[in-house]
């Protein structure tokens, strides 16, 4: 595989399913966030806490949940539930959509956290695949603070250790250790124009007239 490609559940449905389309021949994984599906297990775990074990599981349950809607949209897309699948797959001409729930249950590579999501559940079957990793969002990459906030600012390029002192950005708190910790770099770019994001992924392709974030891990 050449890349990770994960598709941030916010971009689900319409941008998210648009996207996977054009992923076609292009020797991606894709990966699909949990969405609103695993907010709302955010917003009942303030209600009534439930235990950090059944938090995890529940919200990559989620993912699988956005995968299998992905998937019925696009004919070119098949599901994967094992890196085996994956590889099969994508032999078959098709593009992976990676259910990962099962496939980590049996890895388990991760304590169970909120600061684990699919981006760094991407980063580690990305390092397994040793494939590039693109995190894909509906915002241009990552800001000093909330894009919306006044005298917030965009960032081109920001090493991992950086970003461990942010409090929040549209990665994951986990991700940037684990690229330290893998020695890798990945791209932050916004779903909402998949042109951009071909562009990234295509070595053909070199408009980079663009906003993206280079997140350097090595």
């Amino acid at each position: 595989m050449k890349q990770i490609v994960k598709i941030g559940g916010s971009l689900f449905p319409d941008y998210a399913i648009d996207l996977a389309k054009k992923l076609e021949n292009t020797n991606s994984v894709i990966i699909l966030g949990g969405g609103e599906f695993a907010n709302l297990i955010r917003k009942y775990d303030d209600e009534q806490y439930f235990s950090d074990e059944v938090n995890h599981w529940t919200a990559i349950d989620c993912m699988d949940i956005i995968a299998k809607l992905v998937d019925d949209k696009v004919d070119s897309a098949k599901l994967a539930y094992s890196i085996t699948d994956v590889n099969e797959i994508s032999n078959e001409g098709f593009t992976p959509i990676f259910a990962v729930s099962e496939f980590l249950k049996n890895e388990d590579p991760f304590e169970c956290s909120w600061d684990v999501t699919s981006d760094s559940i991407a980063a580690y079957i990305a390092n397994l695949l040793n494939a590039n990793l693109f995190i894909v969002t509906n915002v241009n990459g990552i800001y000093t603070q909330e894009p919306k906030e006044q005298g917030s600012t965009f960032i081109s390029k920001i090493d991992a250790t950086k970003l461990l002192t942010f409090q929040e950005s549209s990665i994951d708190v986990m991700l940037p250790s684990l690229l330290l910790e893998f020695g890798t770099d990945c791209y932050v770019v916004n779903g909402k124009f998949p042109e951009r994001v071909l562009s990234l992924i295509d070595d053909n392709i070199n408009d980079y007239n663009f906003d993206y974030t280079k997140i350097i891990g090595e």
